[in-house]
């Protein structure tokens, strides 16, 4: 029997894929499209994104495919107010400290290539039309081809998007609203007059505003707004009636349109991510503003966090009750997430004072010069990235050494071979010691076949807060699961014992 069903082959449930792979999972992955997106929908991937997938060894591949994004340009009526520095923005705090844009048609396709590479395969114009959770197997009515068949599996996963038939299913509200603003989006071609190619560009008029991004290495561009009130009416809205309004905002001539189309933005968070059996991931469990470029990559965190966890309970290695920790850890993150790109988004789209001023006085004066201090561009960073994410109060996190808790991302430090993320490749739990690790220590990890790092210990390591000999459980996902200081082995052999 095949052990866990995958239903939607976006960029989450590849991910989740690709993991159980690494982790020996048996799987079917299923999609009702043809084939994998032909459009460039979300465009951004950062850092914890790519730390993920360095653990399966292909991040510095896909960063080849994208653009590193150099700085982000606030243009007012056509002026240019400010621009910020983006490059190396986390410097110091991840092995990819900028943010890329990369199409997600091109990031499908890549990972699809990439479970291909590893003998798996999406099963296209596959959908799921019912499932029932026996608390045993689930049983699942599938559609291929045109013609139903019923199979077993030991787990579900909803990656299926907005309109989840999973979630539908299971019954869960899935509370939020709408923004009233229709927006537009376009990937085009316009006339190449030195406008800078890994610059991210805000123009802000009384119209509204008008993001200009790039989007693909051979020049298209991204353009996102606001379509008027007048025009939100039609039926056959197209590019052409927004065109002389793009042109004048941007001041460039478009030249040519490879996809255009109408949304709206919601914010919702499904009121659960698991019940019994079948789980929930991305958008399927969370939507949201496309402020910060965050919902694809929350999405993909969603599928590491899910797919180590299955794996354990499926291999024996955990209790079943570990499962529920991917709800209470990953829907905390969903709905912070949700309110946080809320005020970042409002701003935007206002039309109230407050948004004004905040578009005329904290975008183009007050955010520039705060990135020009060392601190805040951590902040920002880190804000961005996702390396803030932290599961602190979870069941299997406990104890602080230095200042590092059980739940936190493993800081990233440069170390005398290298850095203390290439051991994470083993997708495993392995056990961290910056300094020395006791006797007593080497001979309990043996005993227990645990993988056991002992890294030379120098002034980075301490200022990323480690404390020195202490010791780190670090998860398959690279968060520490438990943290105990020096002289406290026996601590972490009980707890991890119990």
């Amino acid at each position: 029997m095949t052990q866990v069903l995958i239903a939607g082959a976006g960029p989450t449930g590849l991910v989740l894929a690709l993991r159980l792979a690494r982790h020996g999972i048996s799987f079917r992955i299923i999609d009702q499209n043809k084939g994998p997106g032909e459009s460039s929908r979300a465009l951004v991937v950062h850092a914890r994104t790519l730390e993920f997938y360095r653990q399966l060894g292909f991040a510095d591949e896909l960063v080849e495919l994208g653009i590193k994004m150099k700085s982000i340009h606030l243009l007012e009526n056509g002026q240019e107010k400010a621009e910020l520095e983006l490059a190396d923005l986390g410097a110091g705090l991840s092995p990819f400290p900028f943010i890329l844009s990369l199409a997600q048609d091109v990031h499908e396709q890549f990972l699809v290539k990439k479970l291909e590479q590893q003998g798996f395969e999406v099963e296209w114009e596959t959908e799921l039309i019912s499932f029932t959770d026996d608390g045993e197997n689930v049983q699942a009515v599938i559609r291929k081809h045109g013609k139903e068949e019923s199979a077993r599996f030991d787990y579900i996963c909803g990656c299926d998007g907005a309109h989840s038939t999973v979630r539908k299913a299971l019954n869960f509200d899935f509370p939020g609203g709408t923004y009233e603003e229709l927006f537009y989006v376009a990937d085009v071609k316009a006339a190449d007059d030195g406008v800078q190619k890994d610059g991210f560009y805000m123009f802000i008029d009384k119209g509204g505003f008008c993001a200009f991004i790039p989007v693909r290495t051979t020049g298209m561009r991204r353009v996102v707004g606001i379509v008027p009130k007048e025009m939100r009416i039609s039926q056959d809205l197209s590019f052409e009636n927004l065109r002389p309004i793009v042109e004048k905002q941007v001041g460039l001539s478009i030249l040519d349109v490879n996809w255009f189309s109408t949304y709206r933005v919601h914010h919702r968070v499904s009121e659960h991510f698991r019940k019994g059996r079948a789980f929930i991931a991305g958008d399927a469990g969370h939507i949201h503003s496309p402020a910060g470029g965050q919902g694809m990559n929350t999405g993909i965190g969603d599928a590491v966090n899910l797919s180590w966890k299955l794996a354990a309970v499926l291999k024996g290695k955990a209790d079943p009750d570990i499962l529920d920790t991917y709800e209470t850890e990953r829907i905390a993150f969903a709905r912070l997430l949700v309110s946080t790109t809320d005020r970042a988004f409002q701003p935007l789209v206002g039309r109230g004072i407050q948004s004004k001023l905040i578009r005329k006085v904290l975008f183009p004066i007050v955010i520039p010069a705060l990135l020009k201090l060392s601190n805040a561009r951590k902040r920002a960073f880190n804000l961005l990235s996702q390396t803030r994410i932290h599961y602190r109060g979870s069941k299997i996190s406990d104890g602080k050494a230095g200042y590092i808790h059980g739940g936190d991302r493993l800081p990233w430090v440069k170390t005398n071979s290298g850095d203390n993320y290439e051991p994470l490749k083993s997708m495993e739990w392995q056990i961290h010691v910056y300094g020395e690790a006791s006797q007593d220590l080497q001979e309990f990890a043996v005993a227990k076949d645990v993988e056991l790092v002992e890294f030379e210990w120098n002034s980075e390591i301490a200022k990323a807060g480690f404390e020195q000999d202490a010791v780190y459980w670090v998860r398959p996902d690279g968060h520490v699961g438990f943290a105990f200081g020096k002289g406290r082995d026996q601590e972490v052999r009980d707890f991890i014992l119990k």
